[in-house]
């Protein structure tokens, strides 16, 4: 009898481990969330931008009295983009503060070295601020992206663009990691469903401050359409020295380029930049009255104008929510995962596309469009555009 009792015991003790597993950081008043960002590094204005869109959509819901009863608190730890921080930030936040999910952590190489340790406890990885194709693929029950991939954005948008400007040799300059080469791969792509080829290439090493070399050599190939799998000061840099050089290519890079801090940094040398792009970005005097009205409440609460960055932030603890609450009352993985398969979040304010999630889709939407900086702001230049 005592032996049946002890497994028995045993038994319950097991089933309710797993529960606890699936609802780590799931309360009756509370839902703990964690995010990763830069707080500190080579991209640390987009860590702090995606962070104040968080906290600004955070206390809206918590001010609205939270999702089905429950407050969401938010905790983001700083991986200053590299990804050994990254692990140790995210095994504090899944085995130490026990979080219920991960919500747009910053960077690819970043996500890639987290997820298994999220993985392991059953932890989600939701809406991660990268648009490499890792991000859903393969399939992983704990993985939901909403970025149209590096690869597809330049898969569909380089030939296209190409195209327009009558160009006769496509180069690129990319960082040596895994989102330069998704650029790059995606472009190569792109060019050769056209029945075109990458004329040269030339890379660079995350951290990079001079691009003399690389520039140099883009100008003595005469490239006339550079691609670049670039993200803040390596824009920033390489446009500005292929000015100083008397290099005037059309330059188009992705979405992980597409940033306020590039005009703002970088002056009137970047007029003239294309970028692939999909939420627009929220100046102060938009012509959306509903954008100028969020951009000014965002700039009032932080003392700092937004940024697209910020949407970004603002928009995934949306969706998250609405996902929460459509989950019910039983919040827990299964439950959430069970509610994100079918869901469907419509265009929004910012120009975002529908995303739509099944049982086996876990990217929202792979549709991009174009913008270009234009006397100092981006202006949308063009319609959406997908891989079908």
């Amino acid at each position: 009898m005592k032996l049946q009792l002890s497994l028995i015991g045993a038994a319950l003790a097991l089933t309710t481990g797993v529960a606890l597993a699936q609802s780590q950081g799931v309360s009756k008043d509370k839902i703990v969330l964690g995010s990763i960002q830069d707080l500190s590094g080579p991209i640390a204005g987009f860590g702090k931008q995606i962070r104040l869109g968080m906290m600004l959509r955070v206390d809206e819901i918590n001010e609205q009295g939270g999702v089905n009863g429950r407050k969401i608190r938010l905790l983001v730890e700083d991986s200053k983009y590299d990804p050994r921080n990254a692990v140790l930030a995210a095994q504090k936040l899944v085995n130490q503060e026990k979080i219920f999910a991960m919500v747009g952590h910053l960077g690819t190489a970043q996500n890639m070295a987290a997820m298994p340790v999220q993985f392991q406890k059953n932890v989600i990885n939701f809406f991660p601020v990268t648009a490499a194709r890792q991000m859903y693929d393969p399939f992983h029950k704990l993985k939901y992206a909403f970025a149209a991939p590096y690869y597809d954005q330049m898969r569909v948008g380089v030939p296209k663009l190409a195209k327009e400007k009558g160009a006769k040799k496509v180069c690129a300059m990319y960082q040596d990691d895994e989102f330069g080469l998704e650029v790059l791969r995606g472009a190569e792509e792109g060019l050769k469903n056209a029945g075109m080829a990458m004329a040269e290439t030339t890379s660079f090493k995350r951290g990079a401050t001079d691009f003399s070399s690389q520039m140099q050599k883009l100008a003595a190939e005469k490239c006339d359409f550079v691609v670049m799998g670039t993200i803040i000061r390596e824009t920033i840099g390489g446009i500005a020295t292929a000015k100083r050089l008397g290099f005037n290519p059309t330059f188009l890079g992705s979405s992980a380029s597409y940033t306020d801090l590039i005009h703002k940094l970088g002056g009137p040398a970047m007029n003239g930049f294309y970028s692939a792009m999909a939420a627009q970005h929220p100046y102060l005097d938009d012509a959306s009255q509903n954008i100028r009205f969020w951009a000014n409440k965002y700039q009032t609460k932080f003392s700092e104008d937004p940024t697209v960055f910020s949407v970004y932030g603002y928009q995934l603890i949306d969706a998250f929510a609405k996902a929460a609450g459509k989950a019910g009352n039983n919040l827990t993985t299964e439950s959430f995962i069970k509610a994100m398969d079918t869901m469907v979040i419509p265009p929004d304010m910012f120009g975002t596309a529908e995303m739509t999630f099944s049982p086996t889709k876990r990217l929202g939407s792979d549709a991009t469009r174009m913008s270009q900086i234009l006397d100092g702001k981006w202006k949308v230049i063009s319609d959406y555009i997908t891989t079908k």
